[in-house]
């Protein structure tokens, strides 16, 4: 088990997800509520999860992987774009399902999420398949499966500040 997989294999689902609700379109609204209450709480434990098993290690062990100019400027972004998916998907509750200010609200969402996915897996996650072990990768991918399997209805989404979040979790 790998922790690059684990966060491979949530990203295919949320891309899966956000396709779904777009097929289902604005006249079944009773399809639409469940299916985006399963990705909200998909996106909010996966962000967190991200935030206290994946991040730190990228700190500790990156280096900047290809278009990231260092460990500490990819994770204030990926926690700067945490805090826009949480931004966005709360926008997105702001409106009756299935309305034309909803969907609107939805790809917004879906926008700066597929901005973040792609940012993700070309910087932290080549820094920690460059850097870490398998053994660490392993160790990490066990406390994140076991994080978002306890929290399978969700996390209270919190904003976080990058820069804050870099300077607690910096090694010392």
């Amino acid at each position: 088990m790998d922790i690059t997989q684990l966060i491979l294999d949530d990203h295919a689902e949320q891309r899966k997800l956000f396709a779904i609700i777009e097929e289902i379109g604005a006249n079944n609204r009773q399809a639409l509520k469940p299916v985006w209450q399963r990705l909200k709480a998909l996106l909010d434990t996966h962000a967190e999860a991200e935030e206290r098993y994946f991040y730190p290690d990228v700190l500790k062990v990156g280096v900047g992987a290809n278009d990231g100019e260092s460990a500490d400027a990819e994770t204030k972004h990926a926690i700067k774009d945490h805090n826009e998916i949480r931004d966005t998907a709360a926008e997105v509750d702001k409106h009756d399902i299935g309305s034309s200010d909803w969907f609107a609200a939805l790809g917004k969402c879906n926008e700066a999420n597929s901005k973040h996915m792609g940012e993700e897996e070309r910087q932290g996650m080549t820094d920690i398949r460059a850097q870490a072990s398998l053994e660490r990768r392993h160790d990490l991918a066990v406390t994140f499966a076991a994080f978002e399997s306890a929290h399978l209805l969700g996390v209270e989404p919190v904003d976080k500040d990058p820069s804050e979040y870099v300077k607690q979790n910096e090694p010392n």
